[in-house]
Protein backbone atom coordinates (compact mmCIF):
# COMPACT_ATOMS: atom_id res chain seq x y z
CA UNK A 1 0.00 0.00 0.00
CA UNK A 2 1.43 3.36 -1.00
CA UNK A 3 1.85 5.94 2.46
CA UNK A 4 0.26 9.25 2.09
CA UNK A 5 2.39 12.36 1.70
CA UNK A 6 1.75 13.64 5.07
CA UNK A 7 2.86 10.21 6.18
CA UNK A 8 6.19 10.66 4.66
CA UNK A 9 6.83 14.11 6.15
CA UNK A 10 8.01 12.63 9.68
CA UNK A 11 10.50 10.99 7.93
CA UNK A 12 11.68 13.00 5.88
CA UNK A 13 11.88 16.00 8.83
CA UNK A 14 13.90 13.51 10.68
CA UNK A 15 16.75 12.30 8.13
CA UNK A 16 17.02 16.21 7.61
CA UNK A 17 17.35 16.72 11.25
CA UNK A 18 20.04 14.16 11.55
CA UNK A 19 21.87 15.51 8.86
CA UNK A 20 22.19 18.99 10.32
CA UNK A 21 22.69 17.42 13.17
CA UNK A 22 26.04 15.37 11.88
CA UNK A 23 26.96 18.28 9.53
CA UNK A 24 27.59 20.44 12.66
CA UNK A 25 29.14 17.64 14.35
CA UNK A 26 31.84 17.19 11.99
CA UNK A 27 32.37 21.11 11.40
CA UNK A 28 32.62 21.73 15.64
CA UNK A 29 35.55 18.74 15.33
CA UNK A 30 37.81 20.26 12.67
CA UNK A 31 40.30 22.62 13.73
CA UNK A 32 39.19 26.77 13.90
CA UNK A 33 42.26 28.60 14.95
CA UNK A 34 41.72 31.62 17.27
CA UNK A 35 42.31 35.13 15.09
CA UNK A 36 45.47 35.66 14.31
CA UNK A 37 46.65 32.01 14.16
CA UNK A 38 47.64 30.38 10.73
CA UNK A 39 49.07 27.29 9.74
CA UNK A 40 52.47 27.42 8.57
CA UNK A 41 52.22 25.22 5.34
CA UNK A 42 49.10 27.61 3.97
CA UNK A 43 51.69 30.67 4.14
CA UNK A 44 55.33 28.62 3.52
CA UNK A 45 54.33 25.64 2.49
CA UNK A 46 57.91 24.68 1.03
CA UNK A 47 59.78 24.86 4.56
CA UNK A 48 60.36 21.49 5.80
CA UNK A 49 57.94 20.12 9.24
CA UNK A 50 59.13 17.50 11.41
CA UNK A 51 56.82 18.07 14.47
CA UNK A 52 58.81 16.52 17.58
CA UNK A 53 56.44 16.44 20.34
CA UNK A 54 54.02 14.88 18.01
CA UNK A 55 55.84 11.96 18.12
CA UNK A 56 57.83 9.64 20.44
CA UNK A 57 60.96 11.67 19.30
CA UNK A 58 61.11 13.81 21.99
CA UNK A 59 62.60 13.98 25.72
CA UNK A 60 59.41 13.18 27.36
CA UNK A 61 59.49 9.81 24.96
CA UNK A 62 55.73 9.84 23.97
CA UNK A 63 53.41 12.39 21.73
CA UNK A 64 52.63 14.96 24.20
CA UNK A 65 48.72 16.82 25.03
CA UNK A 66 47.60 18.94 23.01
CA UNK A 67 49.33 17.67 19.40
CA UNK A 68 46.73 15.67 17.73
CA UNK A 69 48.83 16.05 14.44
CA UNK A 70 52.15 17.03 13.39
CA UNK A 71 51.65 20.59 12.14
CA UNK A 72 53.08 24.07 12.61
CA UNK A 73 50.84 26.53 14.15
CA UNK A 74 51.87 30.37 14.52
CA UNK A 75 50.45 34.12 14.86
CA UNK A 76 50.58 35.04 11.58
CA UNK A 77 52.89 37.64 11.23
CA UNK A 78 55.58 34.92 12.64
CA UNK A 79 54.43 32.72 9.88
CA UNK A 80 55.09 35.26 7.58
CA UNK A 81 58.47 35.75 8.96
CA UNK A 82 59.56 32.69 8.38
CA UNK A 83 58.44 32.39 4.85
CA UNK A 84 60.84 35.63 4.33
CA UNK A 85 63.62 33.94 5.67
CA UNK A 86 62.85 30.98 3.99
CA UNK A 87 62.95 33.10 0.54
CA UNK A 88 65.85 34.11 1.29
CA UNK A 89 67.97 30.80 1.76
CA UNK A 90 66.55 28.60 -0.79
CA UNK A 91 68.84 30.23 -3.54
CA UNK A 92 71.28 29.81 -1.16
CA UNK A 93 70.50 25.88 -1.10
CA UNK A 94 68.54 25.57 2.23
CA UNK A 95 65.56 25.14 3.83
CA UNK A 96 64.38 25.77 7.24
CA UNK A 97 62.80 22.73 9.42
CA UNK A 98 60.43 23.39 12.31
CA UNK A 99 60.72 21.26 14.87
CA UNK A 100 58.16 22.70 17.15
CA UNK A 101 55.66 25.93 16.60
CA UNK A 102 52.55 26.80 18.96
CA UNK A 103 52.50 24.39 22.10
CA UNK A 104 49.51 23.86 24.00
CA UNK A 105 50.01 24.91 27.88
CA UNK A 106 48.63 21.47 28.34
CA UNK A 107 51.42 20.39 26.63
CA UNK A 108 53.68 22.45 28.84
CA UNK A 109 52.07 20.90 32.15
CA UNK A 110 52.65 17.68 30.83
CA UNK A 111 56.68 18.84 30.48
CA UNK A 112 56.40 19.72 34.07
CA UNK A 113 54.66 16.68 35.17
CA UNK A 114 57.27 14.63 33.42
CA UNK A 115 60.23 16.31 34.92
CA UNK A 116 59.09 15.82 38.42
CA UNK A 117 57.61 12.03 38.52
CA UNK A 118 61.00 10.76 40.10
CA UNK A 119 61.20 8.28 37.24
CA UNK A 120 64.83 7.85 35.73
CA UNK A 121 65.02 9.04 32.07
CA UNK A 122 65.57 5.65 30.67
CA UNK A 123 66.24 6.05 26.37
CA UNK A 124 66.05 9.99 26.49
CA UNK A 125 68.71 9.94 28.85
CA UNK A 126 70.42 11.07 25.31
CA UNK A 127 68.45 14.21 25.63
CA UNK A 128 70.44 15.35 28.72
CA UNK A 129 73.55 13.31 28.94
CA UNK A 130 75.07 15.41 31.54
CA UNK A 131 71.60 16.24 33.54
CA UNK A 132 69.31 15.16 35.44
CA UNK A 133 65.57 16.23 34.10
CA UNK A 134 64.78 17.75 37.47
CA UNK A 135 66.78 20.79 36.86
CA UNK A 136 65.88 21.51 33.70
CA UNK A 137 63.28 24.33 34.83
CA UNK A 138 65.58 26.14 37.06
CA UNK A 139 68.57 25.54 34.28
CA UNK A 140 66.30 27.48 32.26
CA UNK A 141 65.62 25.08 29.27
CA UNK A 142 62.20 24.43 29.83
CA UNK A 143 59.89 27.34 30.69
CA UNK A 144 56.74 26.92 33.02
CA UNK A 145 55.39 29.76 30.73
CA UNK A 146 56.40 29.24 27.10
CA UNK A 147 56.31 32.09 24.41
CA UNK A 148 55.66 28.73 22.05
CA UNK A 149 51.94 28.91 24.02
CA UNK A 150 51.83 32.51 22.45
CA UNK A 151 52.49 31.66 18.99
CA UNK A 152 55.29 33.88 18.72
CA UNK A 153 57.96 31.05 19.21
CA UNK A 154 59.44 28.38 16.72
CA UNK A 155 62.50 25.92 17.14
CA UNK A 156 63.90 25.57 13.88
CA UNK A 157 67.23 24.57 11.90
CA UNK A 158 68.60 24.09 8.52
CA UNK A 159 68.27 21.61 5.72
CA UNK A 160 70.78 21.44 2.94
CA UNK A 161 69.04 21.61 -0.64
CA UNK A 162 68.41 19.14 -2.28
CA UNK A 163 67.11 17.50 0.79
CA UNK A 164 69.55 14.44 1.25
CA UNK A 165 67.93 11.58 2.66
CA UNK A 166 67.70 10.18 6.29
CA UNK A 167 66.41 7.02 8.03
CA UNK A 168 62.98 6.82 9.98
CA UNK A 169 63.43 7.38 13.29
CA UNK A 170 63.28 3.82 15.61
CA UNK A 171 62.00 4.14 18.70
CA UNK A 172 63.32 0.79 19.90
CA UNK A 173 66.63 1.95 18.74
CA UNK A 174 69.69 2.75 20.90
CA UNK A 175 70.86 6.24 20.08
CA UNK A 176 73.92 8.03 21.17
CA UNK A 177 73.13 11.26 23.49
CA UNK A 178 72.35 14.56 21.84
CA UNK A 179 76.33 15.55 22.02
CA UNK A 180 77.71 12.90 20.28
CA UNK A 181 78.95 12.84 16.28
CA UNK A 182 75.99 13.24 14.21
CA UNK A 183 76.03 9.80 12.83
CA UNK A 184 75.88 8.48 16.27
CA UNK A 185 72.69 10.47 17.03
CA UNK A 186 68.82 9.77 16.15
CA UNK A 187 68.51 10.17 11.94
CA UNK A 188 68.40 13.64 10.78
CA UNK A 189 68.72 15.12 7.72
CA UNK A 190 69.58 18.76 8.76
CA UNK A 191 73.36 20.46 8.49
CA UNK A 192 75.00 19.40 11.86
CA UNK A 193 75.12 21.73 14.60
CA UNK A 194 77.06 20.97 17.17
CA UNK A 195 74.28 19.02 18.82
CA UNK A 196 70.80 17.75 18.26
CA UNK A 197 67.51 19.37 18.42
CA UNK A 198 65.88 19.93 22.24
CA UNK A 199 69.60 18.46 23.61
CA UNK A 200 69.80 20.26 27.54
CA UNK A 201 73.70 20.52 27.87
CA UNK A 202 75.61 23.42 27.31
CA UNK A 203 77.33 22.64 24.04
CA UNK A 204 73.73 23.68 22.81
CA UNK A 205 74.32 27.26 24.08
CA UNK A 206 74.24 29.02 21.04
CA UNK A 207 78.14 30.74 21.55
CA UNK A 208 79.35 27.75 22.80
CA UNK A 209 82.95 27.18 22.08
CA UNK A 210 83.37 23.13 22.38
CA UNK A 211 82.00 22.51 19.00
CA UNK A 212 83.63 22.50 15.51
CA UNK A 213 83.96 25.36 13.06
CA UNK A 214 81.65 24.30 10.59
CA UNK A 215 78.74 24.29 13.51
CA UNK A 216 79.77 27.39 14.42
CA UNK A 217 79.15 28.91 11.22
CA UNK A 218 75.84 27.21 10.60
CA UNK A 219 74.38 28.57 13.70
CA UNK A 220 75.61 32.03 12.66
CA UNK A 221 74.24 31.87 9.72
CA UNK A 222 71.21 30.74 11.03
CA UNK A 223 70.87 33.45 13.80
CA UNK A 224 71.68 36.08 11.18
CA UNK A 225 68.44 34.68 8.68
CA UNK A 226 66.26 34.96 11.93
CA UNK A 227 67.37 38.17 13.11
CA UNK A 228 66.86 39.87 9.71
CA UNK A 229 63.22 39.21 9.93
CA UNK A 230 62.76 39.94 13.61
CA UNK A 231 63.59 36.94 15.50
CA UNK A 232 65.42 37.07 18.54
CA UNK A 233 67.66 33.89 19.69
CA UNK A 234 67.11 32.29 23.28
CA UNK A 235 71.23 31.96 24.17
CA UNK A 236 70.44 28.07 25.99
CA UNK A 237 69.31 26.93 22.47
CA UNK A 238 70.90 27.53 19.30
CA UNK A 239 66.89 25.99 17.51
CA UNK A 240 64.79 28.41 19.70
CA UNK A 241 63.66 31.91 18.03
CA UNK A 242 61.08 34.06 19.62
CA UNK A 243 59.23 37.01 16.68
CA UNK A 244 59.61 40.21 18.56
CA UNK A 245 56.10 41.41 17.60
CA UNK A 246 53.36 40.92 20.41
CA UNK A 247 52.05 37.53 20.93
CA UNK A 248 49.23 38.01 23.01
CA UNK A 249 47.76 36.02 25.65
CA UNK A 250 48.64 31.73 26.49
CA UNK A 251 46.47 29.38 24.41
CA UNK A 252 45.67 26.15 24.91
CA UNK A 253 43.64 25.00 22.05
CA UNK A 254 45.03 21.56 19.81
CA UNK A 255 47.16 21.31 17.25
CA UNK A 256 44.35 19.65 14.60
CA UNK A 257 44.35 19.06 11.25
CA UNK A 258 43.46 21.62 8.81
CA UNK A 259 40.79 22.28 7.92
CA UNK A 260 39.98 21.02 3.77
CA UNK A 261 39.75 24.30 1.47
Amino acid sequence: MKPEAGAQRPTALKFLAGTILLLATSAAGESALPPGFVYLRAVAPTIIQDMKYASPDNFTGGRLPGYDTPECILREPAARALQRVQAELEPQGFSLKVYDCYRPTRAVRAMRAWADDGKPEGPTKRFLPRLHKPYLFSLGYIATRSNHSMGKAVDLTLVPLPRPPAADFDPSAKYGSCIAPASARAPDDTIDMGTGFDCFDIKSHTAASDIDAEAKRARAMLVRAMQKQGFSNYRREWWHFDYNGDGGGYYDFPVAPRRAE
